[in-house]
């Protein structure tokens, strides 16, 4: 194996791990998963069948990755927050037919307990504050907080807060990196190197 798996963790048969990844402690990983190279996944972690995971995602303790969703590369999910995959469940109402996609983009941050209601889309390098009930698409780079979430910022790519306005026209270097992004009304942009 290129990956590690801790003797407690079960990896079913099928799912298809990247070389470099980390398997710890009581970890479940479904048969049909497929998950990239140079991933962690913290105590007590469930990975459904229906997951697709990227490169380098970090997944850290009592977190589910249930059936129908996706994290691309470079994902962190801050330790027990959630996801679902049915929107109106019922105890005695089978709805797996009824699983809402849901898609966490390039880069993203998922703070601890934060919850991610389906069939949403948080946007790359987006940034879910620790608590926060995300029950609608995220913009890329939106720094998002609150029951339920709203925007309350924006994020560079390395996890610093850019001081902009929600809205407007304007530039802004990151405050570690010094890389560029504009603002353009309500959409935030990296500037590539000219």
């Amino acid at each position: 194996m290129s990956y590690t798996v801790h003797p407690s963790a079960i990896v079913d048969e099928g799912a298809t791990i990247g070389a470099g990844t980390r398997v710890w402690h009581w970890v479940h990983i479904c048969g049909s998963a497929r998950i990239g190279f140079g991933c962690s996944f913290g105590q007590g972690v469930f990975v459904g069948n229906d997951v697709v995971i990227g490169n380098n995602v970090k997944v850290q303790n009592n977190v589910s990755v249930y059936d129908a969703v996706t994290l691309e590369d470079d994902v962190f999910c801050g330790p027990s927050m959630v996801f679902t995959n049915v929107y109106n469940p019922r105890s005695a109402v089978t709805r797996k037919d009824q699983y809402l996609r849901t898609v966490v983009r390039k880069g993203a941050s998922i703070g601890a307990n934060a919850t991610i209601i389906c069939g949403v889309t948080v946007g790359q390098y987006a940034f879910i504050g620790a608590g926060a009930v995300v029950n609608r698409d995220v913009k890329p780079y939106a720094l998002m907080a609150g029951v339920p979430a709203k925007q309350i910022g924006w994020m560079s790519e390395y996890g610093e807060r850019l001081e902009l306005p929600l809205s407007g026209d304007t530039e802004i270097a990151c405050p570690n990196t010094g890389v560029r992004y504009s603002l353009a009304g309500e959409t935030l942009s990296k500037l590539e190197d000219k």
